[in-house]
C-alpha cells in the first residue's frame, strides 16, 4: 500500500520542516502538506527552507494545498472569496514553481467557505474562474487540481462528492481536463454521503484518496469506518494513487495501525 504522511496536521509535536525526516523515520517515503506559509506569495528564502526539509528528508511531495486562508481560524480556501481573489490567483506561480522543483502532481484547491455580500451564484462563477486558472497554471507540470468536500464546517459549500463532482464539471466545461475529485473517506462519512456508492461511482477518477477514521478524526482502527475495504475497493475499480494519512494522532502512536494491521477493519 502506498500511503503519504500529511505533514499538516500529523507529527505536530515538531516543528513543520521536521516532520518531514520524521515522516521517513516512521517508514514512509511520502508526504503532503496543507500550504505551510502564512501568506500566498512567501519569500525566496522560506520557500528554498521548505523545499530543502523534504529533500533532505529523501522523501516525495505528492500533494500540497493552495493557499487555503487561516485554516485553525475556520477559512477553507480563496477560490470562491471575491475580497480574496487575487491572493489566491497570486499563488497560482509560487504552487506550480514549487511542484515543479519537488516533482509534485496534486494540488488542493478548497473551494472557500460562503461570505457576506456575496451571492452563492456570484462566488460559484468567479470559482470555476479560478479553478480553470488554477489547472492552466499546474497542466505544465503535469499537475491535477483537486476539489474537496470537507466537514466542519458549516458554510463551506461542498459537503458531499455529487457537489464537488458537479463543480468540476463546470470547469471540464471550460476546456479544463487536469481537475478531479479528493475523495476524503472521513469529511465524505462524517457529511452523511454514502462512501461506498461514491466509491462505485468515481474510484477511477480519484485525483486522490485521504484517510481518517469517525468518530474522532484519528488512525484507521480507531473508529468505525471500514477504510480498508474503501481503499480495497478503491484500487481494484482504478484508483492508481497515493492514499493521504490525514488525521489526528500522538506521534508516539501515530502510525501504530499500520505496523498492527489494525487498518483491515
Amino acid at each position: 500500500m502506498s500511503y503519504t504522511v500529511n505533514c499538516s496536521i500529523l507529527l505536530t509535536e515538531l516543528p513543520l520542516l521536521e516532520r518531514p525526516a520524521a515522516a521517513k523515520a516512521a517508514g514512509f517515503d511520502a508526504v503532503e502538506f496543507w500550504w505551510p506559509f502564512p501568506t500566498s506569495t512567501p519569500s525566496a528564502e522560506e520557500i528554498a527552507e521548505f523545499e530543502k526539509a523534504i529533500t533532505d528528508a529523501g522523501v516525495q511531495l505528492t500533494g500540497l494545498n493552495f493557499n487555503a486562508g487561516d485554516m485553525p481560524g475556520g477559512e477553507r480556501g480563496l477560490v470562491s472569496w471575491p475580497a480574496r481573489s487575487q491572493e489566491f490567483r497570486d499563488n497560482l506561480e509560487v504552487v506550480a514553481g514549487i511542484g515543479e522543483r519537488l516533482g509534485c502532481k496534486g494540488f488542493n484547491a478548497l473551494y472557500g467557505n460562503r461570505v457576506e455580500g456575496s451571492s452563492p451564484e456570484e462566488q460559484d462563477a468567479l470559482a470555476v474562474d479560478n479553478l480553470v486558472l488554477a489547472a492552466e497554471a499546474v497542466a505544465p507540470i503535469g499537475g491535477t487540481v483537486l476539489v474537496e468536500p470537507v466537514s466542519g464546517a458549516d458554510a463551506y459549500p461542498l459537503k458531499t462528492a455529487a457537489e464537488a463532482v458537479a463543480v468540476i464539471e463546470k470547469v471540464k466545461a471550460r476546456g479544463i481536463t487536469n481537475i478531479a475529485l479528493l475523495a476524503d473517506f472521513f469529511h465524505l462519512a462524517v457529511n452523511g454521503d454514502d462512501v461506498a456508492t461514491v466509491i462505485q461511482n468515481h474510484a477511477a477518477e480519484f485525483g486522490h484518496v485521504q484517510i481518517a477514521d469517525s468518530p474522532g478524526r484519528g488512525a484507521p482502527g480507531s473508529g468505525d469506518l471500514p477504510i480498508h475495504e474503501w481503499i480495497e475497493t478503491s484500487r481494484s475499480l482504478g484508483y492508481t494513487g497515493p492514499v493521504g494519512l490525514e488525521y489526528k494522532a500522538p506521534q508516539e502512536s501515530a502510525f501504530d495501525w499500520a505496523a498492527t494491521g489494525a487498518a483491515a477493519k
